[in-house]
């Protein structure tokens, strides 16, 4: 009995530690390490909160670039976040995924399907995913440019732009963000 008293009395101590000072630890460590002191990035666009920087959002006008898809709850749910978990032999994501390249296709007449970049067909993990790779957005830039009725030399150049390198060249990859680049378009259009 004395033995568990002491497993039970340990179990309780390693459980308030966990759940109070390892998160605490985690938070203040955010506050100083991560980028805006570890809260969202929130983007305004003419004085309006358009949006986080950190979470996707659904654009489907063609005057808008497009994020990757999500299956988190009805799309971008951060209340459900989480990719589909159907594997890449499933007949029903099969041909989900088919469905969005001829939708990508539909509104991008000037490529060919096998140019269709995956990632604009497939969800991420976490069904959050705010950012496309540049080669996403070179692809969409001519759609972009003709619904917007702008050189499509000026929208690459505003891609070029919001194109986020590795942190200190190393790590991570090239991006884009996608609410970003929406977000000084329009600032260019407004510009005109």
């Amino acid at each position: 009995m004395k033995n568990f008293i002491k497993s039970f009395r340990i179990t309780i101590v390693f459980c308030i530690f966990f759940s109070v000072f390892y998160i605490l630890v985690l938070w203040l460590f955010a506050q100083v390490a991560a980028p805006n002191g570890g809260n969202a990035e929130i983007i305004e666009l003419d004085g309006k909160i358009v949006g986080a920087a950190n979470v996707g959002q659904t654009f489907t006008r063609d005057i808008y670039f497009w994020g990757r898809p999500s299956c988190a709850g009805d799309g971008y749910d951060a209340s459900s976040s989480s990719g589909s978990n159907k594997g890449p032999t499933n007949q029903e994501y099969l041909d989900e995924v088919k469905a969005r390249v001829d939708t990508f296709l539909v509104h991008h007449p000037y490529l060919k399907r096998s140019e269709v970049p995956a990632e604009m067909v497939t969800a991420s993990g976490s069904g959050l995913d705010p950012n496309i790779t540049p080669e996403c957005a070179y692809v969409q830039a001519k759609r972009v440019a003709e619904a917007r009725k702008m050189s499509e030399e000026k929208v690459l150049s505003i891609v070029e732009e919001a194109v986020e390198k590795p942190f200190l060249g190393l790590f991570g990859t090239e991006k884009v963000n996608v609410l970003k680049l929406n977000v000084a378009l329009e600032k260019a259009a407004n510009n005109k």
